[in-house]
Formats: structure tokens, C-alpha cells, sequence
């Protein structure tokens, strides 16, 4: 169908998970609860490394953003997705979806290269800990981290640029709870070869690359960790990056499962509810690790718990007694 007689959409039907309203609201319910504890967890951790000096130290630096990548990631898709829960309104525009599709991407992507700059600084950490400072310095540390940063922006930029030039000309109901490119893509009237291939390249590009960098990273850690005589040294070892470790394992491994399962297995209710959980799920559990089974953190924790509402209480009882 030419461009001149088709009939453009200018707005787009989230479908979202197709279920009754007393359904819904338990869902919103669960999401809200979720989102709550996301948007608590990740900015207390920032707010907390900020506040600590004693967690100014590369590993804690990188945290940060982590935790500052969650926090965008996951705001890019649940508020929008707790109104539809909560309304009914299952509308978006067609430029608030280009928006929630870049600020995914972007933020997906991000986390993705984030964990395997982590990786890279557990090896550094665990392989050279007396270089390790001087190694991992302020201004590498910066590159690290603005680099992923400037790379997901761009190829966030360039595939909404490339979704949203395809012509839409009716249906425009999307099948998903938020706007994603295979969805959009099946509702496109023009051709989508061009798309196609960039989500091959880029989608394997990102995963091999940043998963590669993450494997060769632990394969030297564990050499590492093997050649501790002491036990007690290898379990102090292990510990610093066990954290990392799990929250890598969550994350590529709900990737790996919603996009390397056979296509016979493949359904869309499976890849939503796979969705729910790298977009909504993780974000909520990354500052959950990390504080659990961190001891600096918990420490960090307890003293700024102390400092900001246990010695002020004792003084304003001191106070009034």
C-alpha cells in the first residue's frame, strides 16, 4: 500500500495481557508493590554510595549506575503500564510509544554493557588487587561507564528512528504491554526488511559481545580464586563477586530463555510474562542482592539508619525527658 493512500496511525492499543478486570487489579496491585520497592531500593543504594565515603571505590561507582540504569529502565515501562492496569486505558500515542521504545532500548542496552564493565572490575579486582586502584582510575572508570551510555543511546536512537519511519496504516493494536519492535513491526504496511536485519546485527552484536566479555572475565576470576591456597581466601574472594555473579545470572539468563527457546515453544504470553520479569522484576531485585549479600553495604546501611532518624530520636527524647 503507497504512503499517499494509506490512512496513518496516530495512536496505538496496548493489548497487554487480555485478562478480566478483577485480574487486572490484583496485577496492578502486584506491580505497584513492585515498582514501589524498585524505585525505594534503587535510589536508597544511590543515595547511600553518595552518602558513604567509604563506598567511593570503583566497584561502588559502577553500582551507582547500575542502580540509576534500573531505576530509568524500569520507569520507562511500569507507570505506563500500572495506568493501563489501573484505567483500562489501553491507548498510547504514536509519539509517547517512539518515546517508551527509545527509552528501553536505551536503557536495556545500557545495563547490559554496565555488567560486563562490572565483570571486567571483579577480574581487575581478584587477579591484581594491589594495581587494582591504580588500574581502575577515576578517569577510566568514566570511560567505562560513559561509554555504554553513549553507545545504547545511539543504537536506541537509531532503531526508533528506523521503527517509527515504517508506515502504519491500520491495525494498530500491539499485541504486548508496552511498545517493543517485534509487535510494532507486524503492524507495519511497508516493508521491514531494513528493521529486520538491525535487530539481528545489534541484538547479536550486544549480547555476544557484552556476554563474551562477562565469561572470559569469570573464567580468569575462577583461575584466580582456584590458585588461593587457603579456603578462607577463596570464600573472601568469591564473596566480592558473588553478588555480581547472581545478578548477571538472573538477567542474561531471562534474556537467554525468552529469546533462544526452540520456536515451537515460542508463544507470546510466555515472551510477556518474560517481559514482566527483565523489565519490572529484575530492576527491583538487582539493589536487593547487592545489599543482602554485601557486608560494606549493610554496614553503610546501619550507620546512615543511625546518623538520620535513631541519634536524632535519642536527642529529642534527652530533650523532653
Amino acid at each position: 500500500m503507497s504512503e499517499s493512500n494509506s490512512t496513518r496511525v496516530t495512536e496505538f492499543i496496548l493489548l497487554g495481557f487480555a485478562v478480566q478486570r478483577e485480574i487486572e487489579i490484583t496485577l496492578f496491585l502486584l506491580i505497584s508493590g513492585v515498582y514501589t520497592l524498585t524505585l525505594v531500593g534503587n535510589v536508597g543504594m544511590i543515595s547511600l554510595i553518595r552518602l558513604d565515603s567509604r563506598l567511593h571505590t570503583p566497584m561502588y561507582f559502577f553500582l551507582g549506575n547500575l542502580a540509576f540504569v534500573d531505576l530509568c529502565y524500569s520507569s520507562s515501562i511500569a507507570p505506563k503500564f500500572l495506568q493501563t492496569l489501573l484505567t483500562g486505558d489501553r491507548s498510547i500515542s504514536f509519539y509517547a510509544c517512539a518515546a517508551q521504545l527509545g527509552f528501553f532500548l536505551n536503557f536495556l542496552v545500557s545495563e547490559m554493557f554496565l555488567l560486563a564493565v562490572m565483570a571486567y572490575d571483579r577480574y581487575v579486582a581478584i587477579c591484581n588487587p594491589l594495581l587494582y586502584m591504580i588500574v581502575m582510575s577515576q578517569k577510566l572508570c568514566m570511560r567505562l561507564v560513559s561509554g555504554p551510555y553513549l553507545y545504547s543511546f545511539s543504537v536506541a536512537l537509531l532503531h526508533t528512528v528506523v521503527t517509527f519511519q515504517l508506515i502504519y496504516c491500520g491495525p494498530n493494536i500491539i499485541n504486548h504491554f508496552y511498545c517493543d519492535d517485534v509487535p510494532l513491526m507486524a503492524l507495519a504496511c511497508s516493508d521491514t526488511s531494513l528493521k529486520e536485519i538491525l535487530i539481528f546485527i545489534c541484538a547479536g552484536f550486544n549480547m555476544i559481545s557484552s556476554l563474551t566479555t562477562v565469561l572470559i572475565s569469570y573464567i580468569y576470576i575462577v583461575a584466580a580464586i582456584l590458585r588461593i591456597r587457603s579456603a578462607e581466601g577463596r570464600c573472601k574472594a568469591f564473596s566480592t563477586c558473588a553478588s555480581h555473579l547472581t545478578a548477571v545470572t538472573i538477567f542474561y539468563g531471562t534474556l537467554i530463555f525468552m529469546y533462544l527457546q526452540p520456536q515451537s515453544n515460542h508463544s507470546l504470553d510466555t515472551d510477556k510474562m518474560a517481559s514482566v520479569f527483565y523489565t519490572i522484576i529484575i530492576p527491583m531485585l538487582n539493589p536487593m542482592i547487592y545489599s543482602l549479600r554485601n557486608q560494606e553495604v549493610k554496614n553503610a546501611l546501619r550507620k546512615a539508619i543511625e546518623r538520620w532518624y535513631i541519634l536524632p530520636l535519642t536527642k529529642f527524647k534527652k530533650r523532653i525527658s
